[in-house]
């Protein structure tokens, strides 16, 4: 495995075995900054970091979208309201979704729409199987190359 490519490259595709292997490295590195980005400065310091991680989440399920030959938009427009809320937070705004008796619409109107999505994908992207033979993409990554 190539773990420049699979963090920084956005083209070709991967098989699930490499998407989980790279998204749980980034889940768990990810966190350990979150904690310290939250003991420094709060939540600000968390967005940007979460910024930071952004690129390499984008990478890795970009990939992994080709492989299910799935439209480039659809990971980019998940990856674009989660750049977005956390351009919201590291300027101050509240997103957070507040109680049943007085929402932040901000919230609602953003982080819910991106939660159901970040979901449907996880599970196809996670556990689907990628499409037989090339596509527009690539080779297949689980032939066997003679």
């Amino acid at each position: 495995m190539d773990w420049v490519d699979l963090f920084t490259g956005f083209h070709g595709r991967i098989s699930r075995r490499p998407f989980w292997v790279g998204i749980l490295v980034l889940l768990v590195v990810e966190s350990i900054c979150q904690m310290a980005a939250h003991r420094i400065e709060g939540a600000r310091l968390g967005a940007i970091v979460d910024l930071a991680f952004s690129y390499p989440e984008f990478a890795v399920a970009l990939k992994r979208a080709h492989d299910r030959n799935l439209p480039t938009w659809l990971i980019a427009a998940l990856f674009a309201g989660s750049v977005f809320l956390d351009f919201l937070a590291v300027t101050g705004v509240s997103t957070e979704l507040g109680d049943t008796s007085d929402p932040n619409w901000i919230g609602v109107i953003t982080t819910l729409p991106l939660g159901v999505l970040s979901l449907i994908l996880l599970v196809d992207l996670g556990f689907r199987s990628g499409t037989k033979g090339p596509n527009r993409f690539g080779p297949d990554p689980l032939e066997h190359k003679v």
